[in-house]
């Protein structure tokens, strides 16, 4: 098992990304006792890699991955034995953290025999033992609670310094949850030479499929055994706004099957999937008296089925606490909806069992989504796989006489009807609208008939704004004063709701105003500020603030440089790199932005110049500003609407050439002289 669908959207933990679990417990390391260090030969398997060529790299390579194998022997339908295999090769001092071997394992999932080595450039091997490893527990995810049965095994290799040779080796038997098996192989280093084998029962057969990854062919190693050799992997290079690395990274998925067909816990297809999920969940969702009586006094003074409906996620939405409980097969199984409810917490599979039986005693029908909360993490291509999900949400089936514009996240489907996906573990984004992780993202729709994937709406960008507007004066100083308002609605209201939720200080409620003008503007002060709509997520986000700004206006020469772009940045320098771009950029969902200053200018100027109007147009985004001038007033407007989620990294000159306009405009200024000159 690879995953667990119970994640905390707000800060989604991804389990790929070994090195930054690491660098998280590295104060535990130093806390512990020095592991006993001895010298001992590091075994023939390292050794003969140790001084092989190194594949084509850079000099920003921490380390290059020289070495791995990973054998898997399935020995009945509960029982897998693997072995793993690794050798690196530290180049720079930040790849010491390739020095500590971190292997996870759950209630069932047994670790044996982890030892771990180094091969110095100079002087004798050292040795390290499966003693000398430590237990600890996953780190808990910001904005929740973690009860979990899932740790890691972690072991301290002596001296993984630049030049040095570490590697290690572990045994695990498990009890698989599901026949099946993933091997990505690709990761953000380089690989020289990656193996992985499988060993078969007799008479069982498997199915091996690639992604991101043109598939390699096995070699036949012995009665139902398979080796598949990956050379030179190379490395996944980080990127801002690159798609999650699960969308990105070669991989295999490799599927067992017994002899007579597949197994309860098998499958090859997402209808199959479904209905292993399905099984998982059955009677989990049925009402209890006291679910229905709660129930019946949350609807009570409800008049349509939609207020009903609203009411019910709201509860489930604030009166139940986000603790993911995983214990065993409940990383993936949800508690009992009475459990649930009686309890008061539960994670989001919890949540979405909760509702989903408090829905079906209005006679609301609803279905579990398994997703991911990164978009592009699963994708059509994809098959069926359970390591690909973290996260459950509910699509509810809208009945005959319920329709309303504020039911965005709706689709027809072509069986079921009209379907509104709903996220009960997000408590900040209101009923009908899902945010922008959901947003065009692939989830396992699971009903009566099995599994189905399928893609969630993507919603309309003037969902997701904000809508800024600035009466402003200056004086002959160069000072700019007046008041700003903002309305923010979707995720970008979603933001500064889960940013102030835990802040109780007045004071310290402005720090999303003063970050905003910091970024604008170098000498300012806030004279008022105020909030809208802090906890009505069914109203749009306000802020409301009075500032003064000193020396905002430039002399230069007698003349006052003005830039109407008073306050915002929108444009972006994530493509200004030297290496050229290698993965597309994502968005985070579709938005529209506006933004509309008024100045008045100070008594005896009058405006001399004024930039251009700007005018981008791609199919990606879209950017608008015009600046004029009536009178004594400056009137500055812009609008940036982004319309696609994710530009191809074929387009990536397009983006950065719309960025450099962007912030070409963001730059200009209206220049005023003196009327008397």
């Amino acid at each position: 098992m690879n995953n667990k669908s119970s994640c905390n959207p707000v800060e989604p933990m991804r389990a790929t990304d070994i090195r930054i679990l690491v660098a998280q417990l590295c104060t535990v390391l130093c806390m512990l006792a020095v592991p006993h260090v001895q010298a001992a030969d590091a075994p023939q398997w390292m050794r003969a890699v140790a001084s092989v060529p190194l594949p084509a790299h850079d000099e920003k390579t921490d380390a290059i991955l020289l070495y791995s194998e990973k054998t898997v022997k399935v020995q009945s339908l509960d029982k897998i034995k693997t072995r793993v295999r690794v050798v690196y090769k530290i180049l720079r001092p930040s790849g010491r953290d390739y020095g500590v071997a971190a292997v996870s394992f759950n209630a069932h999932t047994k670790i044996s025999g982890l030892r771990g080595w180094c091969i110095p450039a100079q002087g004798k091997d050292y040795e390290v033992k499966d003693k000398d490893a430590v237990e600890v527990a996953l780190l808990k995810i910001e904005g929740s609670e973690l009860i979990s049965d899932v740790k890691d095994k972690l072991l301290q290799i002596p001296a993984p310094d630049p030049g040095n040779i570490v590697g290690y080796e572990y045994e695990e038997d498990e009890q698989p949850m599901v026949l099946q098996n993933i091997w990505m192989f690709q990761r953000e280093i380089p690989g020289r030479e990656l193996h992985y084998s499988l060993q078969l029962p007799a008479g069982w057969e498997y199915k091996a499929s690639w992604i991101n990854y043109s598939e390699i062919k096995p070699t036949q190693i012995g009665n139902n055994q398979w080796e598949w050799v990956v050379s030179d992997a190379k490395a996944i290079r980080k990127e801002e706004e690159m798609p999650p690395i699960e969308g990105v990274a070669g991989q295999m998925i490799v599927s067992f099957f017994p002899q007579g067909g597949a197994s309860a816990n098998g499958f090859t297809s997402w209808q199959e999937m479904g209905n292993w999920y399905r099984n998982l969940t059955n009677g989990r969702r049925d009402a209890s008296p006291e679910i229905a009586q709660q129930v019946a006094s949350i609807t009570a003074s409800a008049k349509t089925p939609l207020e009903k409906m609203k009411a019910l996620a709201q509860f489930v939405q604030h009166d139940i606490r986000y603790v993911a409980i995983e214990l065993g097969i409940g990383g993936w199984q949800p508690h009992s909806a009475s459990d649930v409810f009686v309890h008061r917490y539960g994670d989001c599979k919890d949540k979405a069992t909760l509702l989903s039986s408090m829905l079906s005693r209005v006679g609301v029908e609803s279905f579990y989504v398994v997703i991911n909360s990164e978009r592009g993490s699963v994708t059509p291509d994809v098959p069926a796989n359970v390591g690909g999900f973290n996260h459950v949400v509910l699509a509810i089936q809208l009945p005959a006489n319920v329709s309303e514009p504020s039911l965005v996240a709706t689709i027809q489907h072509p069986r079921l009807g009209p379907l509104l996906y709903f996220d009960p573990t997000n408590e900040l984004t209101p009923f009908g609208e899902i945010g922008g992780y959901l947003q065009a993202n692939y989830g396992l729709l699971v009903t009566s008939e099995g599994g189905e994937l399928v893609e969630l709406p993507r919603q309309p960008s003037e969902m997701n704004s904000i809508h800024r507007t600035g009466k402003l004066t200056l004086d002959g100083m160069g000072t700019l004063s007046g008041e700003v308002s903002e309305t923010r609605v979707g995720d970008r209201a979603w933001t500064e709701r889960w940013r102030l939720r835990t802040v109780n200080k007045s004071a310290d409620r402005i720090k999303p105003i003063e970050d905003l003008l910091a970024g604008s503007l170098s000498l300012f002060s806030i004279s008022k500020a105020s909030i809208d709509n802090l906890n009505r997520t069914d109203q749009p986000f306000g802020f409301h603030y009075t500032f003064e700004a000193r020396n905002y206006a430039k002399n230069a020469g007698g003349l006052l440089l003005v830039r109407p772009r008073v306050l915002g940045v929108k444009t972006s320098a994530i493509l200004e790199t030297k290496e050229p771009r290698k993965f597309a950029i994502e968005f985070e969902g579709p938005s529209r932005d506006t933004d509309s200053f008024e100045i008045a200018i100070p008594a005896g100027y009058v405006v001399d110049d004024v930039p251009p109007p700007v005018n981008a147009e791609y199919s990606f985004a879209s950017y608008h500003a015009k600046t004029e001038v009536n009178g004594n007033l400056i009137h500055y407007s812009r609008t940036l609407e982004v319309k696609e989620l994710s530009v191809p990294v074929a387009r990536a000159d397009e983006l950065k050439k719309f960025y450099r306009i962007i912030a070409g405009d963001e730059r200009n200024t209206v220049v005023l002289k003196s009327g008397t000159r």
